[in-house]
């Protein structure tokens, strides 16, 4: 198992941090089996701000994924279905303990000196 760090949208890394969103989803995954996803709030924020534990990965249809999870998807059925547009696979991160980092930390505090377009292995 390993961890990872995702750049997410504050308002999406503040609903994750409140679990009112449990699920993460992506339109691919890691190739390796991840057990921990360290956020990182873009801008404005521009802050490592917590730490989630992965409890599953969920791959399907992104209609059945939505139906599966849209009660804890922090996000609108619209911007949900614009995100996987032309796509047959979709994949979440099912969410579970956070971890709220009292002092934030800027990329190059934990070793990375650019900005992760999907994410990056630690």
């Amino acid at each position: 198992m390993c961890t990872i760090l995702l750049p997410i949208k504050p308002e999406y890394a503040n609903k994750i941090i409140n679990q009112t969103k449990l699920y993460e989803y992506r339109k691919s995954i890691c190739k390796r089996d991840i057990d921990k996803i360290v956020i990182y709030s873009t801008s404005p924020v521009k802050k490592v701000i917590a730490e989630v534990e992965v409890k599953s990965v969920i791959s399907n249809t992104p209609n059945k994924l939505w139906d599966e999870t849209k009660q804890y998807s922090g996000i609108s059925k619209t911007k949900y279905m614009k995100y996987f547009e032309n796509k047959d696979i979709a994949f979440a991160y099912e969410l579970g303990k956070v971890i709220t980092y009292e002092h934030p930390k800027k990329l190059e505090d934990i070793g990375i000196n650019y900005y992760p377009q999907s994410y990056i292995y630690l």
